[in-house]
């Protein structure tokens, strides 16, 4: 048999990252995506998978999508490309649209002329999100829950997922989503609440911080590890036929929790004299509570999630102490 090959856009996240390593653990030849010439995350790339070879593309431009096809050759393409802050997408719902939306059209018109008479040649992943869940019409939430986004983000996402299924049925496309609930990891942005809990206790706990300013407390969300969630990703691609999958652990926390847990793992059980709220960081309209239902991906997968809440927080706090205390070297 010869290699298989994947490409995939966002190679620079967490999820691209985590899905690289696994992919070639697996035996692949892995492609990725990079936009602009200076990337500063080319070099984290460059280091922790070297083995990947690198293609410059941007989700806007369908040229650059199509020379990066042509070059790799892929069996599999996965999507994981997008502005993916939420916050920032109200500060900027135009580019939000444009990439995040608009790019999964752009991505998916590319393979349908790059795949030409055989549709099916290459399968495809789309990186949907529980945000798409929004104002929840039901708890938990599950593939058949009706869709109420509640930021541009959220809207883009709902955009991105239900072309992939336009495609897939329009074309016979092997076109599939998963709907992946917030997933974390060591990796993950310094502007995601969880990696900024992390850091700032890690750096409350070494004295080089005094506060940690957050929003709303009460939010709850479905947690998980990226690693863990980076399998499914790759799971759907190898069934026979194509579909849409949530992928969540079935268990909510709040941000306090989270709070909790992480102080705790440094020793300290009265957080509320380093903790600090503010307005600022609400959203302008909140998504309160988000719990997946993954029973289909567990039963047409034989996917399930490995790492606990407690041991993701508490594995990306001591990830984040030793980053600090290697800092000072």
């Amino acid at each position: 048999m010869t290699q298989p090959r994947a490409l995939i856009t966002g190679i620079t996240g967490q999820d691209g990252l985590y899905l690289a390593e696994l992919l070639l653990a697996k035996g692949y030849e892995v492609h990725g995506v990079i936009r602009g010439q200076n990337n500063p995350r080319r070099e984290l790339v460059e280091q922790l998978v070297p083995d990947v070879r690198l293609h410059n593309g941007d989700l806007t431009d369908m040229s650059s999508l199509m020379r990066a096809l042509g070059q790799s050759q892929p069996d599999e393409v996965y999507n994981l490309g997008a502005i993916s802050f939420v916050a920032y997408s109200w500060e900027n719902a135009a580019l939000t649209t444009d990439v995040t939306a608009k790019g999964v059209l752009t991505m998916l018109e590319a393979l349908r002329l790059h795949t030409g008479d055989d549709p099916r040649a290459v399968r495809f992943y789309q990186a949907s999100s529980s945000e798409m869940f929004g104002k929840v019409q039901e708890t938990p939430q599950r593939e058949t829950t009706l869709l109420w986004p509640r930021s541009p983000y959220g809207v883009s996402k709902v955009f991105g997922h239900y072309m992939t299924i336009n495609y897939r049925e329009s074309y016979g496309m092997h076109a599939s989503s998963g709907i992946l609930f917030n997933h974390e990891s060591p990796r993950r942005g310094e502007e995601f609440v969880t990696r900024k809990v992390s850091k700032a206790v890690a750096a409350i706990h070494l004295g080089l911080q005094d506060e940690l300013v957050l929003g709303n407390l009460d939010a709850r969300r479905d947690w998980g590890f990226a690693g863990d969630y980076v399998e499914a990703m790759w799971l759907m691609l190898q069934q026979d036929e194509p579909d849409d999958y949530v992928i969540a652990t079935g268990v909510s926390h709040t941000i306090r929790d989270l709070v909790d847990i992480a102080f705790q793992h440094v020793g300290i059980d009265d957080w509320s004299r380093f903790v600090r709220q503010d307005e600022r960081f609400r959203r302008p309209a909140e998504v309160d509570t988000l719990v997946g239902d993954a029973t289909k991906a567990r039963e047409v997968l034989g996917w399930e999630p490995r790492m606990s809440f407690s041991e993701l927080v508490t594995t990306m706090v001591d990830a984040d102490v030793e980053a600090l205390k290697a800092g000072w070297k």
